[in-house]
């Protein structure tokens, strides 16, 4: 070094000030540094000692908090305590009073029934004297009588018994007339089973069937082409329709017979249509008649699909459907029997709405109780019960086959279906204009429901007005009361009852007028 700093004097001073230089720029560095990392651990520690502070804080706020929650939850538990007691205190309070005030009402009713007591026994010696006055005046009236129209003993006893009876026949038609009032508004079950007997006995039965049809011709010489040569077209046609056809001395008409009203109806059609087309000959026909069949088959389904919706039932059995569709093709004194079966279930509906039952049931069984009549002529037996084993067979419950089995009284109903049913078969064929009647059927009632009328005694006069359906009867004011006026109307009914037959109902109305008449002059 010696050497070099003989050699290079001035670069070791430039080296030594470097070094001296540079230590000092290190010294100062780490000074800078380690002052950098003291105000920084500074920080640090004011930063933790401020974020323990917080937490203090919060730890103390949420402690109060938590403290004043407590203590309103503890107020408040104190409160509900405070109100509980004191409702409690005030239901006893009123408890109390009411006990006192029944204790006074008791004390009350108490001497009420001391002074109803005491009145009582007032009454019964009012009544005891009452009674002997009665006595004594009987006797003394008694004594009267016989005194005054000579009559022994006996006879005034009997006549004094005929005014008691009188009396009492007064007082039983009272008696009578405030019972059924009674049942009327009050008894609904009685008045249930009332009703259901009495509609029982306005079943009827339908016989009555068309059997032909006739249709027009357009000339006499279609009669020819309908018969054919050697009547082999007429043959075809009976063959293939199963009806008879009739060709007589009648202008320009051709009769269909058949006890079948579907054949009947699919020979009507075939017929119309080979009439229009002009073409009869055996293929011809059996073509026709196929085609009308395949078409028929169509319709009475829809037919019968449409019933069940008219009267509002869920869908039924496909089978039962095409019998239902076949009763549109039959009457019954001039009723379409399909039509008549809607009603039916329409009417059984309503009346088993007023009743309380099952409507649906109800409903089901009106629109099935002459499904019988659409086979009754292929199977031996009442259309009733052939009806009812159809339809057992696809399904339908025992209450709706009772209903269809009973309606004409072929076996005992089993629940209210049967009469129900029953009676609304009835008031459908009874209705103004449903079915044609016979005029001398008509007479006849009309005159028996007044003969029945004339019988009893009193009655001067009796008219049947309404078609039948109400009986005015005038009564002599000298020998019926008003009070036996109402026992001669219900005489009269239930003897109509008992002694004939009609369809819905007979309103009997008793008529008593006196008339005062004087003439000023």
């Amino acid at each position: 070094m010696i050497l070099l700093a003989n050699i290079f004097p001035e670069g070791v001073a430039f080296a030594l000030a470097g070094a001296a230089i540079c230590f000092v720029f290190l010294w100062w560095k780490d000074r800078k540094t380690r002052q950098l990392q003291s105000a920084e651990a500074q920080s640090i520690l004011e930063q933790a000692r401020r974020n323990a502070e917080n937490t203090v804080r919060d730890a103390r706020l949420a402690a109060n908090e938590e403290a004043l929650r407590i203590r309103e939850e503890t107020d408040k538990s104190f409160a509900a305590r405070r109100q509980e007691r004191a409702d409690l205190e005030r239901r006893l309070s009123e408890r109390e009073s009411l006990i006192n005030t029944q204790l006074e009402k008791i004390v009350q009713a108490e001497k009420s029934l001391q002074e109803q007591k005491e009145g009582l026994q007032k009454q019964d010696e009012s009544l005891a004297t009452i009674r002997q006055e009665l006595e004594r005046l009987t006797k003394q009236r008694r004594d009267e009588l016989q005194r005054l129209s000579q009559l022994t003993e006996q006879e005034a006893r009997g006549q004094f018994l005929k005014e008691i009876e009188l009396e009492a026949v007064k007082d039983a038609a009272n008696l009578s007339r405030r019972i059924i009032e009674d049942a009327k508004t009050r008894s609904e079950e009685k008045a249930r089973q009332i009703v259901s007997v009495a509609i029982q006995r306005y079943a009827g039965e339908h016989t009555f069937e068309t059997t032909t049809t006739t249709i027009a011709l357009h000339g006499e010489d279609m009669k020819g082409r309908i018969i054919g040569r050697d009547g082999r077209n007429i043959r075809a046609f009976e063959a293939a329709t199963g009806v008879t056809v009739l060709i007589d001395d009648t202008p320009n008409a051709v009769v269909l017979s058949g006890f079948d009203p579907v054949r009947r109806e699919i020979a009507r059609e075939a017929m119309a249509r080979l009439i229009l087309d002009g073409r009869i000959h055996p293929t011809r026909i059996e073509e026709v008649v196929a085609k009308v069949s395949q078409e028929m088959d169509e319709t009475i389904v829809r037919l019968g699909e449409e019933a069940v919706h008219k009267a509002g039932l869920p869908p039924v059995h496909v089978e039962i459907v095409k019998l239902l569709g076949r009763l549109h093709f039959r009457h019954s004194y001039a009723q379409n029997v399909l039509d008549h079966s809607v009603e039916v279930a329409h009417l059984t509906g309503m009346m088993a709405a007023e009743l309380g039952v099952d409507v649906a049931l109800a409903k089901r069984a009106g629109l099935l109780h002459d499904i019988g009549k659409a086979i009754s002529h292929e199977v031996e037996g009442p259309h009733a019960l052939v009806g009812a084993d159809f339809i057992k067979r696809f399904g339908e419950t025992e209450a709706v086959v009772n209903g269809v089995a009973s309606h004409h009284n072929e076996v005992a109903p089993v629940g209210p279906f049967g009469i129900l049913v029953s009676a609304a078969d009835a008031i459908s064929a009874s209705r103004p204009g449903a079915r044609s009647e016979n005029m001398a059927t008509y007479l006849k009632r009309v005159e028996d429901l007044e003969k029945i009328a004339l019988s009893f005694p009193g009655v001067e006069k009796c008219f049947a007005v309404q078609a039948g359906r109400e009986l005015r009867v005038m009564v002599e004011p000298g020998r019926i009361t008003d009070e036996q006026a109402y026992s001669l109307a219900r005489n009269i009914a239930l003897e109509i009852e008992e002694a004939l037959q009609y369809p819905g109902q007979i309103k009997i109305t008793v008529i008593r007028e006196i008339r005062c008449v004087e003439v000023a002059k």
